[in-house]
């Protein structure tokens, strides 16, 4: 979609947004305060993504790549039902991406393909790095850090709230909807992101996301996986108008993970 500078301002002020959430945590809580840094690897759990970063990623590009991942699943949620099928997922992330191309991402594919389980079933975080592996397969750093990006969440209590906003917006009854998003800069000097999306419905009520074993027939996994470039121009010129699109949503949606 080649959109303006002009037309992605007025695209975003148009965005219809739900009413903010409170912050996960109180404000004398440190967790939630992250602040991102150019020189190291870092990740972030927006809502029900999981966004990580190579070093040498600036701290703009990284913020303008969590507000904009935001601002995507905030509007689909206020205009699309939550998903009952993997049929309501796949349309979710109809208009998900759909907000991504209108704020300067280039999503080049919108397929979803069905992931074959294992003879006994499959647990979610081994089939996100089976895709992985196909998707970063000639880049085993990159491959790295999505792997001690879940090693990192894994280890973590059920409680703490991380993985509580993650699997408050990921899961809904028996379906279940997630993204892994990994950020690298190019050859060019710009950015060069691999998008992981999925979706999961299940015979059961979804009680964990990315760490449930699912025996066989217990449940269907659907799966995305493509590059998205970004056109610089329009992303950086319209930086603005998403932060305050988003302002009062990020302390309820985005938590900042080192890794």
């Amino acid at each position: 979609m080649n959109q303006t500078p002009a037309q992605a301002r007025a695209y975003v002020e148009d965005l219809d947004l739900p009413v903010p959430r409170p912050a996960l945590l109180g404000p004398n809580d440190a967790p939630l305060d992250f602040a991102f840094k150019t020189a190291r690897d870092q990740a972030a759990v927006v809502g029900s993504g999981v966004v990580a970063f190579v070093n040498g990623i600036t701290e703009q590009q990284r913020s303008d790549i969590v507000n904009a991942t935001l601002l995507a699943q905030l509007a689909t949620k206020k205009k699309v039902k939550e998903p009952v099928d993997l049929g309501g997922v796949v349309a979710w992330y109809d208009n998900y991406f759909e907000v991504l191309s209108n704020v300067g991402f280039v999503v080049q594919d919108r397929g979803f393909a069905e992931y074959s389980e294992a003879a006994k079933g499959f647990e979610i975080h081994e089939a996100i790095l089976e895709v992985a592996k196909v998707a970063l397969g000639a880049a085993p750093t990159a491959l790295a850090l999505v792997t001690k990006t879940l090693e990192s969440l894994k280890s973590m209590d059920a409680e703490s709230p991380w993985i509580t906003l993650f699997h408050r917006e990921s899961r809904s009854a028996k379906t279940a909807r997630f993204q892994v998003t990994l950020v690298e800069p190019d050859a060019s000097g710009g950015l060069l992101i691999q998008l992981m999306a999925f979706g999961l419905e299940a015979t059961a009520t979804v009680t964990q996301v990315l760490f449930f074993k699912f025996k066989k027939n217990e449940a269907r996994l659907q799966h995305h996986s493509g590059k998205v470039t970004i056109n610089s121009l329009v992303l950086e010129s319209v930086r603005q108008s998403i932060a305050a699109k988003i302002v009062e949503h990020s302390k309820g949606f985005v938590a900042g993970l080192d890794i």
